[in-house]
């Protein structure tokens, strides 16, 4: 574990159950669904430029990951089939959004909700 915050030691891809699973050197085990990544992105474009203008993600049930590049030692770069492909998930977002995944899942729920749309689970 580095001073500031934990590190992956392993990130593996399981397209057919669209699962990213990661393992940090602290001993923490996180699967996060391709969907949640994705609607949960750091770019820009998902989150708004400068904390306004967030954008709800809609119907990225069956989203999967093409590829995954590391950033140098601080992040990788996720390709949705989606097209999708900007923004940097840090070390640091990764465990935060597996830490705080029910609680985020919960909120992106209730959102589309609020919004008029329903998820539909494809699993």
């Amino acid at each position: 574990m580095t001073d500031s915050h934990p590190i992956p030691t392993e990130i593996t891809l399981h397209r057919e159950r669209r699962v990213l699973t990661l393992h940090f050197d602290d001993g923490a085990v996180f699967e996060l669904p391709c969907e949640y990544l994705r609607v949960y992105s750091p770019s820009a474009e998902v989150q708004g430029h400068h904390g306004e203008g967030a954008v709800l993600q809609v119907g990225k049930e069956a989203v999967n990951i093409t590829d995954i590049q590391q950033i140098g030692q601080y992040a990788v770069k996720i390709f949705f089939d989606d097209k999708h492909r900007s923004g940097l998930f840090t070390w640091r977002y990764l465990y935060d959004l597996g830490v705080n995944q029910e609680a985020h899942w919960a909120d992106y729920l209730a959102r589309l909700k609020q919004a008029g749309h329903s998820h539909r689970d494809l699993k």
